[in-house]
């Protein structure tokens, strides 16, 4: 399987997956915004904690999640070390010219770093138990009142459902190229940064030419079927509201309440 989740689902009858799409957005978005009230090592735990329960409750092997961690590593290294060298303050453990390792440093360098593994394995929970097609539906039903103002929802939601729907797509078109690239000599790891980058050039014009020929087919297929979106349109997949949402709810306060008890 590709690296890549983003997009990816995987089937299952969890307790998760059978929430509605749209209480799994919201409550994504609403955790990645209250992990922001962790200011200490307690506090952190507990979301580390429910985290876990959570991971534990999808019914998926753990091993997924770190795969979606992998591909951030690095970003989220630099920011890691941007807190430890340039955060001032508390006992100084080395120092070289400008820059200093210090207690308040490694601390809040250790939060960050939570912080983001936390919100990826959020974001991927979402992901992994939603089907693509039922979160662009949930997008549509969220945003459905901006209609009133003139925001084409639908337009916007097809836009989300086709992307989320073609990135494994690319994704695996991509590695047909680049082993098709390789059985013809090319090599994609070796030189400087430069040269690799040099390197995935041939890998552009044919992707481009194959999205562009995906695109059309798609276009082709639509009319085709006399798709028309807006007003009239019927829905094949009508979202509703259960009791398991409403713990799901509960749960996202109990959260909140411990973070705002914990906080120092």
């Amino acid at each position: 399987m590709n690296k890549l989740l983003l997009g990816r689902y995987l089937p299952g009858d969890s307790w998760l997956h059978k929430l509605d799409p749209r209480t799994k957005l919201m409550a994504s978005f609403y955790y990645i915004a209250i992990i922001f009230l962790a200011n200490n090592w307690q506090s952190y735990l507990m979301m580390f904690v429910a985290t876990m329960i959570m991971v534990a409750a999808s019914k998926i092997r753990l091993g997924f999640f770190m795969r979606g961690v992998r591909p951030m590593l690095w970003l989220i290294l630099f920011t890691v070390a941007l807190q430890v060298f340039f955060t001032k303050g508390g006992a100084v453990y080395w120092s070289w010219g400008w820059l200093a390792i210090t207690q308040y440093g490694l601390t809040n360098g250790a939060f960050i770093f939570m912080r983001f593994v936390l919100i990826i394995f959020v974001s991927t929970l979402l992901t992994l138990t939603t089907p693509p097609l039922a979160l662009a539906d949930a997008v549509e039903s969220l945003l459905h009142p901006l209609r009133k103002i003139g925001v084409p929802v639908t337009e916007l939601a097809l836009v989300l459902q086709i992307a989320l729907r073609f990135v494994p797509t690319l994704m695996d078109q991509t590695t047909k190229i680049m082993n098709a690239q390789r059985a013809r000599g090319v090599d994609f790891g070796s030189g400087n940064l430069f040269q690799q980058m040099k390197a995935v050039v041939p890998l552009l014009i044919p992707l481009f030419v194959d999205s562009f020929g995906i695109a059309e087919d798609l276009a082709t297929a639509m009319d085709a079927r006399g798709y028309q979106g807006g007003d009239g349109r019927t829905k094949y997949r009508i979202l509703q509201y259960h009791p398991r949402d409403v713990y799901a709810g509960g749960w996202m306060v109990i959260l909140t309440l411990g973070l705002v008890f914990l906080r120092a």
